[in-house]
């Protein structure tokens, strides 16, 4: 796959400041905020990450920044304009991918460009030939004069991306893009949505898959209840869950014990080690994770403790997840008595695609 979006000759003229900003933007369905006093920079050429659980905020906020629902409260500038004053204009500088492909399967990849071309109104030569720009960017030369029914998933969610960049726009939305998709298809996906940051595209992502928000977002809020509760780069995140932590499997439970009494002389600044008897694993926090490592493999072999397994790791977005907002990323919402409604009625298609 290229890693150019070719001339890019039909991009609006780009205005200055973040690519989005929102302030105490506010949602409500009755007695239940889907979105409470959410605020967002995303500078242009980033990447921004939003996560949280199922009915968290996240397809509202991507909705209403994308002008396909106005809010309740606060304001929002998308490309620097109005996302409920001027709604017409900030969609003349936004592309949007959803959960599922919007592409027409009955006719080809070069088809489906050419005719979205001309629903943004490019004649039919600067159709064609963005048509084959983006052909080209995305990996799809070959496939481009097959049906769409004969994509696989990634290449349909590649169409998808190609198509809302016909007119190369300052903000993508990606709501959930790669849902459904087999490894080589997210990592297709992947691909394509890191060529599009080179031509200074800002994409807001919403996504459950962790490791996908660690790949590719410059930084990530999590939503949790509708309100935003931590919002910083990947590795900052993790950093302020704990540092480095070792992590041993023994053989024997019997041997837990010994391995705790070993681990807990590299514990960094003396912190517990934590057993869990089921795994027959033992882990701690550790300061210099060579060292510590060195020291607990030595002495267990020396004392006879057998080991299946043993290494250090970093925290991951899956704790740091858990420990703010109580659940893992795919674990269902506790029950409620109220609604929350993530996913209100579409817009019509014309509504959402007209610049």
């Amino acid at each position: 796959m290229g890693t150019s979006l070719g001339t890019q000759p039909e991009r609006p003229i780009r205005t200055t400041g973040p690519a989005v900003l929102a302030q105490g933007l506010t949602k409500r369905y009755g007695d239940t905020h889907a979105l409470d006093d959410f605020d967002l920079t995303v500078p242009r050429g980033t990447v921004q990450g939003l996560l949280g659980p199922n009915g968290a905020g996240k397809t509202t906020a991507v909705r209403i920044l994308s002008t396909l629902l106005r809010p309740d409260g606060g304001r929002a500038m998308v490309a620097g304009h109005d996302v409920t004053g001027d709604p017409r204009r900030v969609r003349r500088h936004i592309g949007l991918v959803g959960q599922h492909p919007a592409v027409d399967e009955a006719v080809t990849g070069r088809r489906n460009l050419t005719l979205f071309g001309r629903l943004f109104h490019l004649d039919r030569r600067r159709a064609a030939r963005r048509a084959d720009e983006l052909l080209e960017s995305f990996g799809l030369v070959e496939a481009a004069d097959r049906g769409v029914k004969q994509y696989s998933g990634g290449m349909r969610r590649r169409l998808d991306l190609a198509v809302s960049m016909i007119l190369a726009p300052d903000v993508l939305f990606l709501d959930e893009p790669t849902t459904g998709l087999d490894p080589r298809g997210r990592n297709e996906v992947w691909g394509a949505v890191r060529s599009l940051l080179a031509g200074g595209t800002a994409v807001l992502l919403t996504t459950q898959y962790l490791d996908e928000a660690d790949k590719l977002a410059d930084r990530i809020a999590v939503l949790d209840r509708g309100r935003k509760i931590a919002d910083d780069t990947p590795d900052r995140l993790k950093r302020d869950l704990g540092g480095d932590r070792i992590e041993i499997v023994v053989r024997d439970t019997a041997d837990l014990p010994r391995l705790v009494e070993v681990v807990a002389r590299v514990a960094d600044g003396g912190g517990e080690p934590v057993t869990d008897r089921e795994e027959r694993r033992v882990t701690a926090p550790v300061g210099d994770r060579v060292a510590a490592l060195t020291h607990v493999a030595r002495t267990c072999q020396d004392a006879g403790i057998a080991i299946e397994d043993i290494g250090v790791r970093r925290p991951t977005l899956d704790e740091v997840f858990l420990r703010l907002t109580g659940r893992r990323a795919h674990e269902p919402d506790p029950p409620s008595t109220g609604s929350t409604p993530d996913r209100p009625q579409a817009a019509p298609v014309e509504e959402a695609i007209r610049p």
